[in-house]
């Protein structure tokens, strides 16, 4: 392992021309080494695979020889897919968990932020655990950035990492603040707090619904957590009592997530918190472990969802705008769940006023035979075990009123019973 400054890493002598390049996803990007990336980039071509790109690192001007790869357009992201820069692949996050470092998605080198581990012996990966740490035990070159304002997350130790370089990280983790909520997403939030029992285990992403559904959550007791994220309103929970894992058939009084997606309140309250423990793909998003947890509430947003149910999270009017992510994992391994349920919550209408209740969706991410339960402010539209007669009159009950006739009308239309 060499010790190298941040602004001396040559990565034209590190990386090899085509070998794709895995940087660590979300808040646990490597701040400092993608910049360096970005100013002092290899002279050859190299694919360069993403998380979410809620840095500054990726706006603006971006060189030509990074060939970025990405699994949805998260922050940054669809920007840079709008302008062509961005390779999407439409993956579910446990499928590129299994296939990233595979034959199929060879990687050469990893960069990652690590800190070193609360017992003294070896690393701790901080924010989160996926699957780029394990890709990096077989990858030719790992750079790692020590950066010593990670919290020491329980479960992110790792003491079997070869690192090739290792650079003194000089800025702050990646943060995520919640953007403010609007009337409609706490009106969306109290109708998806009445579907939760207390003792649910519960799922949520990131942005201001899944927000706004922890905050209409306060009046719970003894929820837990098992989820790919841990957004900013997992604190309040934990420090108001109501989020304690006291009933979860495993990991009792213990919130286990894949990602840590906040501020520094959330990042301190994780450090060497036994309470909090981060763990890889193959844990949060496996549906046995999912089906063995009673009460397991998938809670997730989507772009728009047609009259049968189908949920469309990728692309609206020609433009890639989400990811396939983790979703249809969830949506699926929550009815496997005894007394458990998925829900997909969004406004009824865009910015514009265009219904996001639609006759049909462009781009089906997750299909009718995994509809469960869909919410907007005007309701709750309860499909599963429907006709696709009684779906489309309860999905046109919970649409904006100023879009319900035309919505029936293209229902009539189709003439479907």
């Amino acid at each position: 392992m060499q010790a190298v400054a941040a602004d001396r890493l040559d990565y034209g002598a590190l990386l090899r021309s085509g070998g794709r390049v895995l940087v660590g996803q979300g808040t646990a990007e490597p701040v400092s080494l993608t910049r360096r990336l970005v100013a002092a980039p290899p002279t050859a071509e190299v694919p360069v695979f993403l998380g979410p790109m809620w840095s500054d690192v990726w706006i603006g001007d971006l060189p030509e020889v990074l060939k970025l790869e990405c699994y949805g357009a998260f922050g940054a992201g669809a920007r840079l897919a709008r302008d062509g820069r961005l390779a999407i692949y439409p993956l579910h996050v446990s499928a590129l968990a299994a296939t990233m470092g595979s034959q199929r998605m060879p990687v050469d080198a990893v960069l990652l932020q690590l800190r070193p581990s609360a017992s003294g012996k070896g690393w701790n990966l901080g924010l989160s655990r996926d699957f780029v740490a394990r890709v990096a035990r077989t990858a030719r070159v790992v750079v790692a950035e020590l950066n010593p304002h990670l919290p020491a997350c329980h479960g992110g130790d790792i003491d079997d990492l070869p690192i090739t370089a290792l650079i003194e990280g000089a800025e702050p983790p990646v943060t995520l603040p919640t953007a403010p909520l609007s009337q409609t997403d706490r009106q969306v939030a109290a109708h998806v707090a009445a579907l939760i029992p207390d003792r649910a285990v519960i799922q949520l992403g990131v942005g201001t619904i899944p927000a706004a559904v922890l905050g209409a959550l306060s009046g719970h007791r003894d929820l837990g957590l098992h989820s790919g994220a841990a957004p900013d309103g997992v604190a309040d929970l934990i420090e108001a009592g109501v989020l304690t894992n006291a009933h979860k058939e495993r990991d009792g009084g213990v919130s286990v997530f894949g990602m840590l997606i906040g501020g520094p309140r959330l990042y301190a309250m994780a450090d060497c918190n036994p309470a909090m423990r981060v763990a890889g793909q193959e844990e949060t998003h496996d549906p046995a472990i999912i089906a063995s947890l009673s009460r397991f509430h998938a809670i997730n947003s989507a772009l728009e969802v047609d009259l049968t149910g189908q949920v469309g999270s990728e692309e609206v009017g020609g433009r890639y705008l989400g990811a396939v992510g983790g979703q249809v994992d969830y949506v699926r391994a929550a009815q496997l769940s005894a007394g458990g349920r998925s829900i997909i919550a969004l406004p009824s209408v865009t910015p514009k006023g265009a219904s996001r209740i639609v006759a049909r969706v462009g781009v089906a991410t997750c299909g009718r035979a995994d509809a469960d339960t869909i919410v907007t402010e005007h309701g709750v539209a309860e499909l599963r075990g429907l006709p696709l007669a009684e779906r489309a009159r309860r999905m046109i009950a919970i649409a904006a009123p100023e879009h319900r006739e035309a919505l029936a009308r293209s229902w009539r239309d189709r003439g479907i019973g």
